[in-house]
């Protein structure tokens, strides 16, 4: 499956001047689809090879770059000093304490107003 999120990925990056906020189908939803990888863990945009070298995965920064493009500005709801005008909801919006407990990691005030979509686990 990344092999096909990395093929419309790359092609939608060739075509980057044509994404917008209204464009809908396989590019809007590989981009999702990655963007959920990454904050899932399962996707990293940069893996240590088996030799220890490490390698970048640049389809995966496109996408990134790409969600820009095809999210408007939204209001986030966040802790004082919050809200905040943003195309990246908040990390933890919608979790409750089985999911943060699920997740293993504690995240305080700090790092949920910081940590955005896809960003690695915040940690204080």
């Amino acid at each position: 499956m990344s092999a096909d999120l990395k093929s419309v990925i790359e092609a939608a990056w060739e075509d980057r001047d044509a994404i917008n906020t209204g464009t809908q189908g396989a590019v809007r939803e590989a981009v999702d689809e990655t963007i959920n990888r990454l904050d899932a863990g399962t996707l990293r945009v940069a893996s240590r090879e088996a030799d220890g070298t490490w390698v970048t995965h640049q389809w995966a920064k496109q996408a990134i770059l790409l969600s820009f493009r095809l999210n408007a500005n939204q209001l986030v709801e966040a802790p004082p000093p919050g809200p905040y005008w943003d195309k990246v909801p908040s990390k933890f919006t919608g979790w409750d304490a089985a999911r943060f407990e699920a997740a293993g990691f504690r995240a305080c005030l700090a790092a949920s107003s910081a940590a955005g979509r896809s960003s690695p686990r915040a940690r204080c």
